[in-house]
C-alpha cells in the first residue's frame, strides 16, 4: 500500500478518505475473498474475522460494514466512498452501523441494568478513528481500565437485542461489529444465541475475534469463520507505532542480560517493573518474547530470509542468539508461555515474573 494511504489511516477523521478508498493495510486476498461474496450474495449472516493481533481484522470489518451498507457500489462491489450512508459510516455515525465491545463499568455505570458498551461509544469511536489497528491495552488505557478485566456484561445483550429490533434507519441492511466476543461470558452469549441464529432480515454481525476458540461453541457454531493471517513486518510498521514494540524489546533485552550475568537483586528491580503494567500489556510482553526466542533460535541457521525481525532485534540477535538453542528452546518458550497464562488468571505479577527470571538463569545455562 501507498505510504500516503497508511498515513491516511493513522490521521484521517474518517476511515476512508477516497472514492472506493480501503482503510487497512495489506491483506488484499481477504477483502477480494469479501467483495466476491458480496456480489454473489452469499454474505453469512454471521462472519467471524479470526487472527492475531494486529492482523488488522477490526479494520477489515469496518471496512467490510461501510461495503455493506453503501448505497452505490463500485462495479467490483466496494463501498463508491461518495454516498450518504459511505459518509456516515466512515465517520461511524451511520445510524445502521453498531457497535459492541467489552469494558469495565468505571465510575460512570452507577447500575447493572446501565453497563452497556454505548455509555463509552465517543471514546470507541475516538479510537478506531485514530487508527482502527489498536488492541485491548490501548482500550483499557483509554478507560483509565489497565489493571482490570474487560468483558460483556448482561445488560449488554439486552442493548444489542434493543438496536436490532428496530428498522433499518435507511432501508437496507444493518451492521453489528462485534469486537472480541471471547471476552463475552456465558450468561451474556446465551442471551444472544437466538439472535445469532436467528437475525432479524437484513442484519450482518461481524466479529473480530483473536482467540475464537475461547468463544462459546454454540455461538461459534453460528458463524462463519475467515482466518485472516498475520501482517508482513513491512505491513505491521505501517499499522502499528513502534513504541510498544521498543519497550518490550528493552525488557526481554534486560530480562536475559540479568539472567545471564545472574544478578538476582536486579532481576528483582525487573520483575517489579513489569509487575507495574497492566494485565494486558504483560501478556502482550510475554507473547512478544516468545517471539523472540523463536527468533533467535532461527537466528543460528544464517539464513536471513527466515528471520523477521527489526534492525533493532536482529542487532540484539547477532550476541545474543547463541544462547538459544536446541537444549533450552523448547523449555524457555514453554516457561514464558506458562507465565502468560498464569497473568491472564490473574495470579500475583511479582511472583511470576520474579520466578520467570530465577528459571531464565537455569535454563540460559544449558
Amino acid at each position: 500500500m501507498e505510504e500516503q494511504t497508511a498515513s491516511q489511516v493513522q490521521t484521517a477523521p474518517s476511515l476512508t478518505g477516497r472514492a472506493g478508498g480501503e482503510p487497512f493495510i495489506g491483506q488484499q486476498a481477504i477483502w477480494q475473498r469479501l467483495l466476491a461474496d458480496l456480489k454473489a450474495d452469499r454474505v453469512p449472516h454471521a462472519l467471524m474475522f479470526c487472527g492475531p493481533a494486529g492482523a488488522g481484522k477490526l479494520a477489515l470489518a469496518v471496512a467490510f460494514a461501510q461495503t455493506l451498507l453503501c448505497q452505490h457500489p463500485n462495479e467490483d462491489g466496494s463501498a463508491c466512498g461518495e454516498c450518504t450512508s459511505c459518509k456516515m459510516a466512515a465517520k461511524l455515525e451511520h445510524p445502521d452501523l453498531h457497535f459492541t465491545f467489552p469494558f469495565v463499568k468505571g465510575t460512570r455505570i452507577k447500575t447493572p441494568e446501565a453497563a452497556i458498551s454505548d455509555v463509552y461509544i465517543k471514546e470507541w469511536r475516538a479510537r478506531v478513528l485514530q487508527s482502527p489497528y489498536f488492541d485491548l491495552n490501548d482500550w483499557l488505557e483509554d478507560l483509565n481500565a489497565a489493571n482490570q478485566q474487560a468483558t460483556y456484561y448482561v445488560a449488554e445483550a439486552d442493548n444489542i437485542q434493543r438496536k436490532l429490533a428496530l428498522k433499518s434507519n435507511q432501508g437496507g441492511r444493518k451492521v453489528m461489529i462485534v469486537w472480541l466476543p471471547e471476552k463475552m461470558n456465558q450468561e451474556t452469549a446465551n442471551k444472544l444465541l437466538k439472535l445469532f441464529e436467528e437475525p432479524p432480515a437484513g442484519t450482518h454481525f461481524l466479529m473480530v475475534s483473536e482467540e475464537p476458540d475461547l468463544v462459546l461453541g454454540t455461538i461459534l457454531s453460528r458463524t462463519q469463520r475467515l482466518l485472516v493471517p498475520p501482517l508482513s513486518r513491512e505491513e505491521y510498521r505501517q499499522a502499528h507505532p513502534p513504541k510498544d514494540e521498543r519497550q518490550s524489546l528493552e525488557l526481554f533485552q534486560m530480562l536475559m542480560r540479568l539472567s545471564y550475568q545472574r544478578k538476582v537483586k536486579e532481576l528483582r528491580e525487573w520483575a517489579e517493573q513489569v509487575a507495574s503494567m497492566g494485565r494486558e500489556p504483560q501478556k502482550t510482553f510475554l507473547a512478544f518474547c516468545q517471539r523472540q526466542v523463536r527468533e533467535n533460535f532461527v537466528f543460528n541457521f544464517h539464513q536471513p530470509a527466515l528471520n523477521d525481525q527489526s534492525d533493532d532485534e536482529a542487532a540484539f540477535s547477532r550476541n545474543f542468539a547463541r544462547f538459544i538453542n536446541e537444549r533450552n528452546v523448547i523449555p524457555i518458550t514453554e516457561e514464558l508461555a506458562s507465565a502468560e497464562t498464569d497473568i491472564a488468571q490473574n495470579v500475583n505479577a511479582r511472583m511470576v515474573f520474579f520466578t520467570l527470571a530465577l528459571k531464565m538463569i537455569v535454563l540460559l545455562i544449558k
